[in-house]
Formats: C-alpha cells, structure tokens, sequence
C-alpha cells in the first residue's frame, strides 16, 4: 500500500525540548533517522507484496482470497491496532514501546519469510500488522521529545519526500527481489529484506532514543481496543470471503455486527469520557459532523485508490503475464503522477482555492479512470507495453496526488487544538482499515471475471467500482470546512501518499 500513511500521533506527547534554553540532545537526529527506517519498513511491507501474487500461487498454492488476506490483512490490524498502540506509548513510554514493536516487527518478518504454508503467511502477516501499530505512533513524540522550534519544521519537512519515495520503491524493489530469486529465495526474500535493516535500526535506536519513563497514571481500555479489533474484522472477513462462498447469510450478518461493534466503541468512549476514564478516542471528535463525514471521506477515498492500485498490478501479472520485475516498474506511471498532483496541490492549489482542490483531484481521476477505460478498450492480444495505459494510469495518479495532499488538512480543520492528536491517530487509522477494505473489495471484484479469462472485463468492473466511490467522496467533500488547517498546527499528520501499493 503506498502508504503515505505519514507519522502516525494517536496521542499527542508533550514537547519536552520546547525551552528553548535547555541543551539540544547531541543523538537526536540519528533519532529522525531511525524513525524513517521504521516508517519505510512499513511503507515498503505494505506494498511490497502486491507484485508477489503469481509467485505465491504457484509456491504456496494463493488462491485469490488468500492474496487477498496476505495484502490486506497487514492493513486490517495495523489500522484497528494504531490507536491502542499510542495509548500503550503514552503509558508505559514511547521509547519502550518503539523497541518492542521494531523487535516484533523484525521477528514476524522472519516469520513471513519461513512461513510453510498460506495459511500460516496470513497469520504472520496479521501479526505483523499488529507490530506495526506498536511501533508507528511512537515516531512523532519521540520527535517531538527531541527537536524544537525550526529543527522540528524541518524535521517534519524532511518526511514526505522521503515517505513518498519509499512507497515508490516497494513494488519495484518487490519486483527486482522476486525476479532475481537470489539464493533461490524468490518471494521469501521480500520479508528477508527487513531483518538487516531491522535489526541495524535497532542497535541504533537502542544507543541513542534516550529513556524517558512513561504516565502510569494512563488507562488502557482494553475492551475498547478488542470492540475496534472485531468491528474491523466483522467488516473485512465477510468482503474477502463472500465472492468466493456466494455471499451466504453468515457474511450479511457479519457485516450487522460491525455496526454494532463500532456503536458499541463509541458509546464506550463517551461513557469513559464522562466518568473522567482516558478514552481510546476523543468522543468529542464523534459529535463533530464534518470530522465523522471527513471519517467516510477517508474510508472511501483510499479503498478506490489501493483497490485500484492492486488490480492494477494483478491485471499486469495474471493479465499480461508481465514478470514480477516489469510489473513494479510498470506501477511507476501512477507513482510519478502521484506525485505531480501532491506538489501541484500542496504549493500552489490548496490554499488558493481551499476545498475545491478535493473536488477537482476526484474530477481528474475520472477522467483517468475513463481514458484507462478506452485505453483498455483499444489494446489487441498480440502485443501490449505499460505504455499503452500509461497516459490513463498517470492521469489518474495527478487526481490521486491532489487529494492525498490535502485531504487530511481539511479533515482536521473541523477538530479543536486539544484534539488533534486522537484526530490524526483515528484518520490514520481509517486509512489503514478503508486500504484493507478496498484490498477485499476490488479483489473480489477484479477475479470474479479473472477466473474466466475476463481480464480486461475485471479491470472494467474495477473502474466501475472505483468511480462510484470517487463520485460519493465528491458529494462528502461539500461538507468539510473551506479551508485547511495550517501546516504548522499539525506536523507530521498523515499527509503524504496512501498504504497500499503503487
């Protein structure tokens, strides 16, 4: 999933350096260093795997719900665990808990890469989503403890770039890693990448992250976070198995009891709020309209953009039987008009002409999804390059661009100061949860014609998908506030790519 899922703060931690007469710690910026690592790591396990689809069907016998849940379910328990991951940072120190969910996250790594069959892969990659939720929220307090005032502007300037890269590279290097086969490994080497970088980040982090101790004084609401975690499970198990097994009852009543799960958690919330209990989430925020229509935005936007993005990849590969290697090059076109949109709309368009920057990015990309559509149209059996979609896939990429880089800003000009940082946890995670969602979704959608030799009529179905739900995140975007909220009033929110794949 490109995630440019940005630092995640659930929680927002106390500056600590803000005097600015205490002494600069002398480690710090090995500190941002680490932190990137982390950040990249994920990034790249979050998409990394799109391009390994073919490779694992015919090594561990993947069908396409399998697929489905190996991509997806990273997403489905990193989203439903990061806000629990930064109240476990608040309470027991962030230091700890970064140390201890890049330790799991190396560990479930090497898991990935041993796993013998699918089944087992799912499961570490489900735990491997849930060592991602430790480890993510402590980033941005552990920077906010050791940087100030214009190092911390810089600091978080230095992110996107560097975020937006490496949701670039995943696919390719996935491919180059799977293509090559080095030692035989072929795709067990995608996971195998991160024990060295893991490890190394974590002798470092172990000498320079100094220990500060954590509030014990922290409630963990632990009922609250197992609501969340069935809630979104509820959700996703029915979409990822209900194509396959004909949508039985067990799958519609599923879904029912991810409603309940999800009213029960707020009602959970408001009810701790009032007995003076620290909530997971700041009920306050679910009585604001425009941050629950913000929520819907979120879910809806990055389900249409990873699900297309993955059907994108299984079209190239099952498809056009492009080879793992050209597959990860040929998401580039969406990588490089991705990132045209976001300079486009981050320096010139979000603060000229406000909201309307989320109602023309959506425009755009239907407008790329209708090219891509007579593009796929136009194509012949006998010989095909990325270049024949390519003006279509970029097009769509600029739409993407100017969403993703402003989206979050609007979002949280509808929450108060002392809210922002259980804003940007809960948005952060819908991402994640809407990026599994769509994984689920167009998956289904996309094999249902693939198991009959319909490619092209999958992609078909896909756009379909994918412009209804542009066409209702239009109609949501009418209802956020005109304008964004200032850079420097929310550092280091999401707001850079999104997790799921180029």
């Amino acid at each position: 999933m490109m995630e440019v899922s940005g630092v995640r703060d659930p929680s927002p931690t106390p500056d600590a350096t803000s005097d600015e007469t205490t002494e600069p710690y002398r480690w710090r910026w090995l500190i941002l260093v680490v932190m990137l690592v982390a950040e990249i790591m994920d990034l790249l396990d979050a998409s990394i795997v799109n391009v390994a689809g073919p490779d694992l069907e015919r090594s561990l016998g993947a069908g396409s719900v399998g697929l489905q849940w190996v991509i997806g379910g990273y997403a489905l328990t990193l989203g439903a665990g990061l806000v629990l991951g930064g109240r476990l940072g608040d309470r027991y120190g962030r230091r700890r808990m970064f140390l201890l969910g890049l330790t799991a996250f190396t560990a479930t790594s090497l898991l990935c890469a041993l796993a013998p069959n699918i089944g087992s892969l799912i499961a570490f990659r489900l735990l491997q989503g849930a060592a991602g939720a430790m480890l993510l929220p402590q980033g941005l307090g552990l920077l906010r403890e050791n940087f100030s005032g214009r190092e911390l502007t810089k600091v978080f300037g230095i992110f996107g770039p560097v975020l937006g890269l490496g949701g670039i590279i995943g696919p390719v290097l996935g491919g180059f890693l799977i293509e090559g086969d080095f030692f035989g490994l072929g795709w067990r080497a995608v996971f195998l990448v991160n024990l060295p970088v893991g490890i190394t980040a974590l002798i470092v982090a172990a000498k320079c992250v100094p220990k500060k101790p954590g509030d014990r004084t922290v409630s963990i609401d632990v009922v609250g976070a197992v609501l969340v975690v069935m809630a979104c499970t509820f959700l996703v198990l029915p979409l990822n198995q209900g194509q396959e097994d004909g949508w039985p009852l067990w799958t519609w009543l599923s879904m029912a009891a991810s409603v309940i799960a999800f009213a029960l958690f707020a009602l959970r919330q408001r009810r701790a709020a009032a007995a003076n209990r620290a909530p997971l989430v700041t009920p306050g925020l679910l009585r604001k309209p425009a941050f629950t229509v913000g929520l819907g935005a979120i879910a809806l936007f990055f389900a249409g953009l990873v699900g297309t993005q993955l059907v994108l990849t299984l079209y190239l590969q099952i498809g056009r039987h492009f080879t793992a290697g050209d597959a990860g090059l040929g998401n580039l076109p969406l990588a490089v008009g991705t990132a045209i949109g976001g300079a486009v709309s981050g320096a010139v368009l979000a603060d000229r002409i406000g909201r309307k920057v989320l109602q023309i990015g959506p425009l755009v990309q239907l407008a790329g999804a209708a090219l891509l559509w007579f593009e796929l149209d136009a194509l012949t059996t006998d010989s095909f390059s990325i270049w024949d979609i390519a003006p279509g896939v970029a097009v769509s990429g600029i739409g993407a661009g100017m969403v993703i880089a402003a989206l979050f800003s609007f979002i949280l000009a509808a929450v108060d100061d002392d809210e922002i940082g259980s804003a940007s946890g809960v948005l952060s995670a819908v991402q994640s949860i809407g990026g599994s969602i769509g994984v689920a979704v167009f998956g289904s959608v996309f094999f249902d014609r693939a198991e009959a030799g319909e490619f092209t009529g999958g992609f078909h179905y896909a756009l379909v998908v994918q412009a209804c739900l542009l066409v209702a995140f239009l109609a949501l975007t009418f209802l956020l506030p005109r304008q964004g909220r200032p850079e420097d009033e929310h550092h280091g929110v999401a707001a850079d790519t999104p997790q799921v794949a180029v």
